[in-house]
């Protein structure tokens, strides 16, 4: 069983080992972001994909349908506990704050487990203000996924840089005004699946989506 100590250490060694590009924001590329059996059984958690008719360009278009490592997940599956828990360290935090140069006290964490068909597109936009630090970890595996990466755009919103899907791989960026991404409209055959990690802000409503919602970021 993965436990939080291996999660906490397979990170911060894929942060340090993580290569980070300056344009057109400064974003982060991972490697082997989890432990393998982690990343696996993420993967393999018994949730189908979302029966959506469309997501207009936007997540938030089917919100009743999403997934997070809340606290009654965090409690059924030992996995979510333990990417959870990782996450929530204190020695995660500090390393994420050093390299990102991100100030996330008082924040709070939240996951959501994606699992995106064909069909599915994001528009490009910039994350929302309370949003202060957004990670993708992709998760799928195949011939068939590598095009499968989030868009990076620049200011006139034109993509300049996919980043490279591969299961365990991600990327990292700081929300702020110019942090435009999205993913184009292309085939996805078979379901492309991801968990968005972030930390947010006091202001943020939904409650039961935080993994500790009565427990901020020292």
């Amino acid at each position: 069983m993965t436990t939080p100590a291996a999660v906490s250490q397979s990170f911060l060694r894929c942060l340090d080992g993580s290569r980070s590009f300056a344009q057109p924001y400064r974003h982060w590329l991972l490697a082997d972001a989890l432990p393998e059996e982690a990343a696996d059984a993420i993967a393999a958690l018994p949730w189908g994909p979302p029966r959506v008719s469309d997501t207009y360009g936007k997540r938030e278009t089917n919100n009743a349908s999403r997934t997070y490592f809340g606290a009654e997940n965090r409690a059924k599956h030992p996995v979510c506990e333990a990417v959870a828990q990782a996450f929530q360290d204190r020695a995660v935090t500090d390393a994420i704050q050093r390299t990102c140069a991100v100030d996330l006290s008082g924040t709070s964490l939240r996951i959501e487990y994606c699992q995106d068909t064909d069909g599915f597109w994001l528009e490009p936009h910039t994350d929302i203000g309370v949003k202060k630090y957004t990670m993708l970890v992709y998760l799928s595996k195949g011939p068939n996924c590598a095009d499968w990466g989030t868009d990076v755009l620049d200011s006139t919103r034109t993509i300049v840089a996919r980043a490279p899907y591969a299961f365990n791989e991600g990327l990292i960026f700081i929300p702020g005004a110019d942090t435009w991404h999205g993913f184009a409209k292309r085939p996805i055959d078979g379901v492309r699946k991801s968990i968005i990690v972030n930390y947010v802000s006091p202001e943020w409503r939904a409650r039961q989506e935080l993994c500790f919602p009565d427990q901020p970021i020292a």
